[in-house]
């Protein structure tokens, strides 16, 4: 089969969901829906930890990151997927491709680490509150998160320079809504298999990294929360982390749930449904979550609407 260098390649075709064009005014409108829920819910959660003094504490800090993220994650993939319907185009540049996946992946694991972040912060809260104001100083917590994206930009750096490298076939339809980095690797013609070795490790080793350190923490926090004799006591001291874990739940359940799916039974239209989950719905469920789960936020954001209207 003819091979065509990545210097000579235009374009890939992403065919999305599905082909029948009665469907794209029902998608677009749906997609464009969660896109402005997503955006609009996670910058108010910014907004009402900016306004409010008494939220200038680490588990915000940490939270209005994440919102940040997850505006960022969703506006990498969505805007370009609208575009696309509006234009009847399915095309994207090698170079529009190439920076997708880069800032696709960059996200995906800052999200990664935030939460592991996140769950160490209530660690110390709760196994540590005599200590918590010492050891999660301001310093420190600007540190956790500069050391987030800076493995987060090196990765992502590292997974796009071993794509360009990469020689591609004449077929260059990607069966996703997005260039997913492992949908790219397989329209390589030339040897994948460094590719692969070190997608598949560096999975292993920033996913399950940070989830060991969350199931770490968290079997920490419940054994403490255990050791408290009142069944108030208890509640009010699960509910400072159940928003954390709800969105704990939402990001690995949905992500692992679509890649061991994807690698028992392989079906690329299966793969980019399921993918919705944790793409668009995580991040847009997010702020629900730590809006009704948490009081102070509830205040906050109640606060930050009425000043503005």
């Amino acid at each position: 089969m003819k091979l065509r260098n990545q210097t000579q390649l235009s374009e890939f075709l992403l065919l999305g969901f599905s082909e029948d064009p009665t469907l794209q005014p029902l998608i677009f409108g749906l997609f464009l829906s969660m896109y402005l829920v997503t955006v609009s819910g996670n910058l108010l959660i910014i907004l009402a930890i900016l306004s409010e003094s008494h939220l200038h504490t680490p588990m915000y800090f940490f939270l209005s990151n994440l919102s940040f993220s997850d505006i960022c994650f969703i506006s990498t993939t969505i805007p370009k997927m609208l575009v696309n319907i509006q234009t009847q185009s399915r095309a994207i540049s090698y170079a529009g491709c190439i920076t997708q996946m880069y800032i696709f992946i960059l996200f995906t694991v800052l999200d990664n680490f935030l939460l592991a972040v996140m769950a160490y912060d209530r660690l110390v809260a709760i196994c540590h509150p005599l200590h918590y104001t010492v050891i999660m100083t301001p310093e420190v917590c600007v540190l956790l998160v500069l050391v987030c994206w800076v493995i987060s930009v090196l990765h992502s750096f590292l997974q796009s320079l071993l794509v360009l490298r990469l020689n591609f076939c004449t077929h260059m339809e990607i069966p996703h809504f997005f260039c997913e980095l492992n949908h790219v690797i397989q329209l390589a013609c030339s040897d994948t298999f460094f590719n692969d070795f070190i997608m598949y490790f560096t999975i292993i080793l920033l996913g399950g990294g940070p989830l060991a350190g969350i199931l770490y923490s968290y079997s920490k926090i419940i054994s403490s929360i255990c050791s408290i004799s009142s069944a108030s006591g208890k509640y009010k001291t699960f509910s400072t982390c159940a928003s954390h874990l709800s969105v704990v739940f939402l990001f690995y359940g949905t992500g692992l749930g679509v890649y061991l799916s994807s690698s028992i039974t392989y079906n690329s239209h299966s793969t980019a449904v399921a993918s919705v989950m944790y793409t668009v719905v995580t991040p847009m469920l997010n702020p629900f979550s730590y809006s009704l789960r948490n009081a102070d936020m509830k205040k906050a954001l109640k606060r930050l609407l009425v000043h503005k209207l």
